[in-house]
């Protein structure tokens, strides 16, 4: 075993400058953008916001800098405060200034402590890298850059079998849906990276966007948008990390996209969840969407309504649950004491083996009773979002997010560093993949967020062996 130095950047791995200035003046706009925004705050919300939105960047732009490691999954999670916590209250989100300013200045420093507990065991932790084969030898001594839109569009074909037919038994969904996700992501990952250095061939690049256009719309039939989003989210990251520059222009087509779909996202909900309407087939995709967007481009609004450019922000929102825990158990209702938690080995058995196991979002529907948000018979059409700050807290309340920050910052930082130099195409790569790109699912609680990334570890540390059956 070798201990790395931390601050020794790998080789083909360090950012441009000109990535480095990027990162600066985002950081720096986004903190003007928050002066402003928020200059009417109560008390010390603006500091508090400012002082977690530092937190919340600073990790990033130190792997920006030093590149100590490939794959940035602690920065990642971190990043994901700004828009969970910090833009709801710079925006001033309804629901968040419906609480007390007391009830919202907690809820933030219970995200400071996080934060602050995070970075410490990221930093205080010493790991060394692994040598053995499983993690370091290659896994393929052929170029596999033609298989790779495969996974993408065996997730299609899943997808596709999923929605427009009753093929796929209801026992097996669940995992099915997370290996393939699985193998998805991870091959959007490696193709990001590729193209990101200028290695994908014209021909290749099209099959890509074609794949990643017709998978996404298959998604988004289902009229959830965060799957879509993720995945679109994780290569733009891959793309970035390997490219050391940012595709400005994809990036704000997509963000226009989902802001429009966003937008008309409740009118189609309340027609086909609420109204009981058919899903579309495969004829009806083209009306089905053209509807969604004319619903998206005039929604219907009311006096309340945030603008139209602050919706999506506000889907990623998650600083309201954390409210509203905190004042349930200021007012007297007893923390769970961990009990969501004990819904996690349950999860990690395949509901094959066991057919009675609990419902693979028993924790989420524990907290949405709980906290009087549902009753039993709503939380099975619908879920809510409590994420997993939220799930720390309301199960030992700032004890809770002080352990979850120093278990998320030295989790992320072993794993980082024993994979910190194996090759691409490797079993250490693969797994780090998927923790980077599930790293940003802060919305699932801790048992949901564990069993998806523990089918999809399984199917795609295994995928390998099959594709040398057809790769030479």
């Amino acid at each position: 075993m070798l201990n790395v130095p931390e601050n020794s950047p790998i080789p083909g791995l360090l950012g441009t400058s000109q990535l480095r200035t990027t990162a600066r003046v985002v950081v720096g706009a986004l903190v003007a953008y928050c002066i402003y925004q928020g200059r009417h705050l109560r008390g010390w919300e603006l500091e508090l916001s400012l002082a977690c939105l530092g937190l919340a960047v600073w990790p990033a732009l130190r792997w920006i800098n030093t590149q100590p490691y490939r794959f940035p999954a602690f920065e990642s999670f971190m990043l994901t405060s700004v828009t969970a916590y910090v833009l709801p209250l710079i925006n001033e989100h309804s629901v968040v200034m419906s609480y007390s300013d007391e009830i919202v200045t907690k809820a933030v420093l219970a995200v400071i402590l996080f934060q602050v507990c995070a970075i410490i065991a990221f930093q205080r932790t010493v790991a060394l890298e692994r040598r053995a084969p499983f993690w370091k030898k290659d896994l393929f001594v052929s170029d596999i850059r033609n298989w790779l839109p495969l996974g993408l569009w065996l997730h299609v074909g899943y997808l596709s079998l999923g929605t427009f037919t009753q093929f796929v038994p209801d026992e097996i969904d669940s995992i099915l849906r997370a290996i393939f996700f699985g193998i998805s992501i991870s091959c959007s990952f490696l193709i990001g990276r590729y193209w990101g250095d200028n290695s994908l061939s014209i021909n290749q690049k099209s099959n890509v966007v074609f794949a990643m256009l017709i998978e996404v719309i298959l998604q988004l039939t289902t009229l959830y948008l965060i799957s879509a989003i993720s995945g679109l989210i994780v290569f733009f990251l891959a793309y970035v990390s390997a490219g050391r520059r940012i595709p400005w222009a994809a990036i704000w087509l997509s963000f226009a996209v989902f802001s429009v779909l966003h937008n008309g996202k409740s009118a189609m909900r309340e027609k086909y969840w609420a109204g009981g309407a058919a899903l579309p087939g495969v004829t009806d995709l083209p009306a089905f969407f053209s509807e969604w967007v004319g619903y998206g481009l005039a929604p219907q609004r009311d006096e309340n309504d945030a603008p139209h450019s602050s919706k999506l922000l506000e889907r990623a929102s998650l600083l309201q649950m954390l409210c509203l825990v905190i004042d349930s158990t200021d007012r007297g209702l007893p923390l769970l004491g961990g009990e969501t938690y004990s819904y996690i080995p349950a999860q990690l058995v395949p509901r094959i083996m066991w057919p009675g196991k609990p419902s693979g979002q028993a924790a989420t529907m524990r907290l949405s009773i709980y906290f009087g948000l549902q009753d039993e018979f709503s939380t099975r059409s619908t879920s809510i979002a409590f994420g997993t700050l939220t799930e720390a807290y309301a199960n030992f309340g700032f004890a809770g997010m002080a352990v979850f920050g120093l278990l998320v910052g030295w989790v992320t930082k072993v794993i980082s560093m024993w994979t910190r130099s194996c090759p691409l195409l490797s079993n250490g790569s693969l797994i780090m993949i998927l923790i980077v790109a599930w790293s940003i699912q802060t919305e699932l609680p801790l048992s949901v967020w564990f069993a998806s990334l523990y089918q999809a570890l399984i199917c795609v540390l295994a995928l390998p062996f099959v594709v040398r059956l057809f790769v030479v």
